[in-house]
């Protein structure tokens, strides 16, 4: 009879199996084939029918013979030769005690009448008479005493194996429902656990303790192998616990690591210091905390956490220390970038001879103070030569970029700057005050060396000269551009006779220093030419009508010949002085009309403009005065306060913009016993 655990059926490992694999090993070894009953009994039947359960067990005890190894007699021998196999299911004592009674009392019937035809004493063909038992026994433990693998002990190590293994799964499931255990579970998954190691180590202790109270009495072999198959097991349930312990250990030191790092960066501390002073303090931490979780019972290796804390450590290092270069390197670019923008570009708007001389040393200067600064600050990152000499050169380029940035910007607005210093030089005397156009200055002279200036600008803006070397640049611009003979005998040349100007690029200059190119300097040089040329015309224009306007007196040569070709008619008017009176007075009436038409500036606009002007004014002027000289002619002479009284001055303004105060003519009329006397006078104020 073999007993069977209703919940083991089924299974690789169930008990009982390596028993039967050995009874069936020595009954075709040491017997001859006849029918001997096998009941299983299944302990604990669940509601599982029975009529469910015996073909699976039937098929477990099929593959156990099939896989025994058979002598040459017996290789083909079916099990049931041997044996015949019954399957009978008890309830469970737990659940259902007096139904389990009743089966068992039944089932001890069946052994009681085991010898009654078809009891369980099975085939009856082995069956020894009663004088020849003790003969038969003796041979049958003759037979066990020479066979070993009959020998008792086969059976303590299967009771060992089958009781050990029951101790050791309640002992897992007693662990696995303790409460200490539970709580540090559900608490090391949020927070670390103080004392953690020491309190899983001492409840592991106790676990394994009731296994050894329970299992000391079983076979020593069996018993530590299941003692160490439950501390396996303990341990594998206590792991994850154990791994989320070190990840906690390991956030809060990297936590705390990056406050200190911090901290001791502000303090001013240097940043290789302070990072090699906190990851050997913080690393030192780290381990602390492993030692505290460390479980007495698991020889588990934390160096994989510790080098990832490590990796974390440097990692953050290293951005750090990205960050900390560039803030620094870009207060040094910007404060290079202020005090270099700002006099570069005063020193090209007032561009000479003397002005990348001037950058040059302007870069230089503030090149070495920002590189000595910033290199007295990477002193505390202890960095290699090499990497600290490419930091600074980066800084001396960008501060070079900065200046060519600079000179590129200005370039673009070369024209602008050149009608600029052209207006400035042109429309302004030495003093800075505002030409005036009197017809004294020199008009040629002035465009020209307004012109030779915005030239120079030209040939300083041409190129990016922070090298110290020459070139003829400039002289190469004067003779192509300013050097009027020169361009007369280049217009009277050949098309095809060299142009200085006639290429993309400058002899002495690379392609990456040239701002300018000599074919759009001479587009630029047309350009400024055509802009500028307006101003030059207005001055001469301005000039001309200013000599216009303070010359009243006709040519010397006209003079001469009025005295000539009117010396006949000046002797007759010293003959007769009545023609004197009437000259005067027509000479009277004319300024008159000079005055009211302001002739002078009808005509300071042009001939044309003028005549039309004067045609529609004459008219209405002259009827204005003789109006007034008849209402001066009615005036009683008593109330004229004397003779010949002067009109009233008015203004009149110009068509240049200025004003001039004029006394209109006057006449004045008086009854005298001898006749009426006429009297008329102008006055220029």
């Amino acid at each position: 009879m073999y007993l069977r655990w209703c919940h083991d059926i089924g299974r690789e490992q169930a008990a009982n199996k390596p028993l039967l694999k050995t009874v069936f090993q020595v009954m075709m070894r040491l017997f001859s084939p006849r029918k001997t009953t096998l009941m299983f009994v299944i302990r604990d039947k669940t509601r599982t029918p029975l009529e469910n359960l015996e073909p699976v067990l039937r098929e477990d005890i099929q593959k156990i013979w099939d896989a025994v190894p058979k002598p040459e007699a017996h290789k083909e021998t079916p099990l049931s030769e041997f044996f015949n196999v019954e399957v009978v299911a008890l309830s469970s004592y737990e659940e259902k005690e007096e139904q389990f009674k009743e089966q068992v009392a039944n089932l001890r019937q069946r052994f009681f009448h085991s010898i009654a035809p078809g009891g369980l004493a099975g085939d009856r063909r082995g069956v020894v008479p009663a004088s020849g038992f003790s003969f038969s026994a003796q041979q049958i433990w003759k037979v066990i005493k020479e066979n070993k693998d009959l020998d008792l002990p086969a059976h303590k190590v299967m009771v060992a194996t089958v009781r050990c293994e029951e101790i050791a799964k309640e002992k897992f499931a007693n662990f696995s429902a303790n409460e200490e255990w539970r709580q540090i579970e559900d608490s090391v998954q949020s927070s670390p656990v103080s004392g953690f190691g020491k309190k899983l180590s001492s409840t592991l202790n106790a676990c394994l303790l009731e296994y050894d109270e329970e299992a000391i009495y079983f076979d020593e072999g069996v018993r530590s192998a299941k003692r160490k198959q439950l501390e396996e097991k303990l341990l594998q349930l206590v792991q994850p616990a154990y791994q989320s312990m070190l990840g906690h250990i390991r956030s809060g030191a990297l936590e705390k690591f990056k406050e200190a790092f911090d901290k001791a960066l502000n303090a001013g501390e240097g940043f290789s210091s302070a990072a090699r002073t906190c990851t050997q303090s913080y690393m030192a931490l780290f381990d602390e905390g492993c030692a505290d979780a460390v479980i007495e019972q698991a020889n588990w290796d934390s160096s994989k956490v510790r080098d990832k804390l490590r990796r974390d450590i440097d990692t953050h290092v290293a951005s750090v220390r990205a960050v900390k270069l560039s803030e620094l390197t870009s207060s040094f670019e910007a404060k290079l970038n202020e005090a270099l923008s700002g006099p570069v570009e005063a020193l090209l708007d007032g561009a000479n001879s003397e002005t990348w001389p001037a950058i040059r040393k302007l870069l230089q200067r503030e090149t070495e103070s920002a590189v000595a600064g910033l290199s007295s600050a990477l002193a505390g990152f202890e960095m290699d030569e090499q990497t600290r000499d490419k930091t600074l050169t980066s800084l001396e380029n960008y501060a070079r970029g900065v200046v060519e940035a600079k000179a590129k910007e200005e370039a673009g607005r070369v024209l602008i700057r050149m009608k600029d210093r052209f207006s400035m030089l042109f429309s302004h005397d030495s003093d800075s005050m505002p030409r005036v156009w009197t017809g004294k200055e020199d008009i040629r002279g002035i465009t020209k060396t307004a012109r030779s200036a915005s030239l120079k600008l030209l040939s300083v803006m041409v190129a990016i000269r922070l090298d110290d070397e020459v070139d003829n640049i400039e002289s190469t611009l004067s003779s192509a551009l300013m050097d009027t003979k020169s361009n007369a005998a280049v217009t009277e040349r050949s098309i095809t006779t060299y142009d200085p100007l006639a290429s993309s690029a400058w002899d002495e200059i690379p392609s990456s220093r040239t701002l300018i190119t000599p074919v759009q300097c001479k587009s630029l040089w047309r350009q400024f030419k055509t802009e500028t040329e307006y101003s030059v015309t207005q001055a001469i224009s301005a000039q001309e009508a200013n000599k216009r306007n303070n010359n009243w007196l006709p040519p010397p040569w006209a003079i001469v010949a009025l005295i000539v070709l009117g010396f006949n008619e000046f002797m007759t008017l010293l003959r007769n002085p009545l023609y004197l009176g009437f000259i005067f007075v027509a000479f009277l009436l004319v300024k008159a009309l000079w005055v009211q038409l302001d002739i002078s500036g009808e005509f300071s606009n042009g001939a044309l403009p003028g005549l039309i002007s004067l045609s529609t004014k004459l008219l209405p002027t002259v009827m204005n005065l003789i109006k007034r000289l008849a209402e001066e002619g009615q005036i009683p002479a008593t109330n004229v306060p004397q003779r010949n009284p002067a009109l009233a001055a008015k203004t009149y303004r110009n068509g240049n913009g200025t004003t001039s105060d004029m006394s209109t003519a006057s006449s004045g009329v008086t009854n005298t016993e001898n006749g009426t006397e006429y009297s008329s006078a102008s006055k220029d104020d």
